[in-house]
């Protein structure tokens, strides 16, 4: 039985182009990167050098399967990006809206308890100690104000 192509494939809630190898074409989903794609492709059983296009819908609801439920399916904790959650305690990998979401959420939290971070992201200076002096400046590439002509 031969597959036709699909020039854009859905996986884990988002569109992947289908003329990309699967492993790099996975890159497109937020809170994934190529060593959660090949750990994700060799987990589900997919060849990591086929094009996303060709992929059966069995395939990609296996690799949509293994990337929602990674910690399960016996990925490393340290490849994680939400390790000992500060509500939970517990290991997760987040992966699209879920992770912009709990960005979100961290971020509030550091300003509403006005730590030194929070207060540093409240103001937009750079939070982990970098020289402001030549940096960060707010007007930076706003374009220059000249001196008008005389008409």
């Amino acid at each position: 039985m031969v597959q036709e192509f699909q020039h854009i494939i859905r996986i884990a809630n988002t569109d992947l182009v289908g003329n990309k190898a699967i492993l790099y074409g996975m890159k497109k989903i937020k809170g994934v990167d190529v060593m959660i794609a090949n750990a994700a492709c060799s987990l589900a059983g997919v060849d990591k050098t086929k094009k996303a296009g060709n992929l059966s819908s069995a395939e990609a609801e296996r690799l949509t399967n293994v990337l929602q439920n990674l910690v399960k399916s016996g990925v490393p904790e340290w490849m994680l990006n939400r390790r000992k959650n500060p509500e939970t305690g517990e290991e997760s990998h987040l992966i699209g809206p879920e992770l912009q979401f709990a960005k979100d959420n961290d971020i509030k939290k550091l300003k509403k308890t006005k730590s030194y971070r929070g207060l540093r992201l409240q103001w937009g200076l750079p939070v982990r100690g970098q020289r402001t002096k030549s940096n960060f400046r707010k007007n930076k590439g706003k374009g220059s104000l000249g001196v008008k002509r005389k008409k």
